[in-house]
């Protein structure tokens, strides 16, 4: 009887209208919805909607000396990295960067003793099940490999969390009326997308058009075409735009640094 009098949404679309209703009634926050709705959609995703693609992926080298390491791992960023033996697609280990500090004060050690066993997962594993396996195991970093067992992407936890609960913010995160424009260790600027163009002129000193957009983000979408994708890179005025993160369809970070005349996007 009360099934016939308040009918329940029938398919997820329904629900997620019943959610974003709930939301108009103050009954929910904005913020649980989004989650809400994040879980919802994330079910429909697998590994391959959400890796870095083979060809973006940072990667160290295992005969690399250690200065090349060190200078790979401070250019990126990342804490964990995927260590490859002769080709590329050859992946051994896995490394965190914080035990590159074990081999600066015992050189003696063999890199591949630091190494952790990788996880590879298939480009179908769907992103629920990843999560499960993820906290199960406490891997944060998974493999994952096409078809025919060759190197597809990578996939971190984060990149799924931010599935359900949006971007994940570090210590690089915009803060209120903050430029989002910060040096990183090797030189070069990390610039969030919603940066004023007026603040990238002032920090870089080039006279990028301030008329006709109000972020640097739609500057470079408008330069490039389309909004360019994790990974790829813009040369605009001069400077060469690296997409670092995406969210929602939009640029969150950018590194950027200025065009020494090649450009490999």
């Amino acid at each position: 009887m009360l099934e016939f009098l308040h009918p329940g949404p029938d398919s997820k679309s329904e629900l997620i209208e019943t959610l974003a209703d709930a939301e108009k009634r103050e009954l929910i926050e904005p913020e649980s919805r989004q989650m809400l709705e994040g879980v919802l959609r994330m079910a429909e995703l697998s590994a391959g909607d959400v890796m870095v693609a083979a060809r973006r992926m940072d990667l160290l080298d295992i005969e690399a000396p250690y200065d090349e390491l060190l200078h790979v791992v401070i250019h990126s960023g990342h804490s964990r990295f995927p260590v490859f033996e002769g080709q590329r697609d050859n992946i051994i280990g896995i490394l965190l960067a914080k035990d590159l500090l074990k081999l600066q004060r015992a050189p003696e050690l063999n890199l591949r003793t630091l190494l952790r066993a990788p996880v590879f997962v298939p480009e179908s594993k769907g992103l629920n099940e990843l999560l499960r396996d993820f906290r199960a195991n406490r891997n944060h970093l998974a493999i994952v490999i096409d078809e025919f067992g060759n190197t597809a992407g990578l996939l971190t936890i984060e990149d799924v969390l931010e599935e359900i609960v949006g971007e994940i913010e570090d210590e690089f995160d915009e803060k209120d009326g903050e430029a989002g424009i910060y040096t990183l260790a090797d030189g070069s600027q990390r610039v969030a997308g919603d940066a004023g163009i007026a603040a990238v002129n002032e920090s870089f000193n080039t006279q990028l058009p301030e008329q006709d957009f109000d972020t640097i983000g739609g500057l470079v979408a408008h330069e490039h075409g389309h909004v360019p994708r994790r990974g790829e890179a813009v040369i605009v005025g001069g400077l060469r735009f690296v997409v670092m993160l995406t969210r929602g369809g939009a640029v969150r970070w950018f590194k950027v640094t200025r065009d020494s005349g090649t450009d490999d996007a």
